[in-house]
This record gives structure tokens, sequence and C-alpha cells, in this order.
């Protein structure tokens, strides 16, 4: 493994792919799936992280009905607050008739606690094996860093978390090797990198971007998972490859801290 020095050729792969992604008809199909969804206030994303940390897409429950979806028996609700409408009894001509007298909560749910058809996606799990190994090893260097690894049955479509309040790390049991070899890639990027932030989308680039850059320098391919995760979280292709070129050095720095184990160990085996 030559990953010290490929490193920069491998942040080049990722903005490359991105940039293709981005301009495909997959990406276009992605759009205006979720072109379907509200974009709520700064307020109400403040209320949905306190309520479900973990939440990526929500709608309420008639509107995930009419996509071929449906909430599953126990889900809890999450309450935002939507505006009440009413119309005006004495506008005048031209005059915008509907006025705002006040807010109130509404139930809407994350995907996660959602089952149904498929949805258009651009983040593909990845399917297949890895050697026990990397698993391992990566394991190791969480260890190394004070946290603990857990299997863990996880809510909806979670792949991992990572608490440094707990200073633990879980990841999905019912995952393939080679997608619980990546995610534990990713947390343990945001251990490294995250134990305080103020824009998870810039944190969740990070850790992503890291966890392509490992796994890459392994001899995993993550594309098909790391390049929609990072663009949809960057918001498209420009913004995502900027962002990535802003933190190229946070990233090439954390994967190389990720990576270290792997190459002292192979070059006391050479």
């Amino acid at each position: 493994m030559t990953a010290t020095a490929a490193r920069p050729e491998l942040l080049a792969q990722l903005t490359e792919g991105v940039a293709k992604l981005t301009t495909s008809d997959e990406w276009q199909r992605f759009l205006d799936f979720q072109s379907r969804f509200h974009s709520y206030s700064y307020g109400n994303v403040l209320l949905i992280a306190a309520q479900l940390p973990t939440a990526s897409r929500v709608a309420g429950f008639h509107a995930w009905h009419k996509l071929g979806r449906h909430v599953l028996k126990g889900e809890k609700a999450i309450w935002i607050l939507a505006p009440m409408v009413y119309k005006q009894d004495n506008a005048e001509a031209g005059d915008d008739d509907r006025v705002i007298r006040g807010f109130k909560y509404v139930p809407v749910f994350d995907l996660g606690q959602t089952d149904g058809e498929e949805l258009p996606s651009v983040v593909n799990r990845l399917d297949g094996d890895a050697p026990t190994a990397w698993f391992l090893g990566l394991n190791s260097v969480a260890q190394s860093l004070g946290f603990s690894v857990e299997m863990a049955d996880l809510p909806g479509s979670v792949n991992g978390d990572c608490s440094h309040l707990e200073h633990r790390i879980r990841i999905r049991i019912g995952n393939s090797p080679i997608q619980q070899v990546k995610t534990l890639a990713h947390e343990i990027a945001h251990a490294i990198l995250h134990e305080d932030y103020s824009n998870r989308a810039l944190a969740e680039l990070e850790a992503e971007s890291t966890a392509f850059v490992v796994c890459r320098a392994l001899g995993l391919d993550s594309s098909d998972y790391s390049l929609g995760y990072v663009a949809t979280w960057a918001g498209g292709g420009d913004a995502a490859i900027a962002a990535i070129r802003a933190s190229c050095e946070r990233i090439q720095k954390t994967a190389a801290q990720i990576l270290r184990p792997f190459e002292d160990q192979q070059e006391r085996a050479a």
C-alpha cells in the first residue's frame, strides 16, 4: 500500500466522481424527488435535530403515503411548528389575502421511521465481503482514540453513529462487511474531527471524504455510497468540490492518522 503518496490523487478521484454524478440523469431524478419535500426553517431544523438527531428526510403521515410508504407501527412523531394561515376579510384587490395568525405543532416522521416503496437515491449501501483484518484494524484505531466499537441493531436507515460523550462508536449489525468497514472509517473520522462542530453538513462531508480515501487506500471502492453522500450533504457538485478542497488538509491528515497502523504493519511484514 502506498497510501501516503496516493492521497492527493484519491481526493482528486473523489471530486471527479462527484462532478460526474451531479451531471447525470440519476442525479436529476434524485433532485426531482427531493423537490417534493418542504424546506424547513432554521427553528424547525433545530426542533427536528433535538428530537431525532439522525433524521435525514421528514414528511407528514399522508405525504409519506402519497410516496408509497407508510409510517411503521409504534414510531414516535417528530413535532415541528407550522404557520396557521387565514384569509383576510377586508383584503383589497391585488393584496395578498392570506395572513399568519400564529403557529401550531404538527407531526412529521423521518424516512427511517417508514417502510414501503424504494425511493430514488444516489446513496447506495455497499454489498460484498471485506477482509476481516480491515475491520479489526479500524477497531484498533478507534480503541487507540479511547472509543469502543459496538455492533448494534440501529434504527431506520442509520448505518452507524459516534458518541463523544460515551466514547462509543456503533455499527449496524445487519450490513455487509464492506459497508461496515466503510461506516467504521466514517465514524472514526467523526471521532477525530467533530467533537465540537457547528455545521453538520460540512462534518458529514469531511467524515465521508475521509472514509473514501481510507477505503480506496485499503483497496475498497466506496464510490456507490460515498459520492452521493458527499454531494447530497454539500447540496450539489460545485459546492461539494469546493468544500472538499477547503477541507483537503483536514481530510488528508485524518486519513493518514487512520491508515498509519495499516502502513506500519505492512512495513513490518516486508
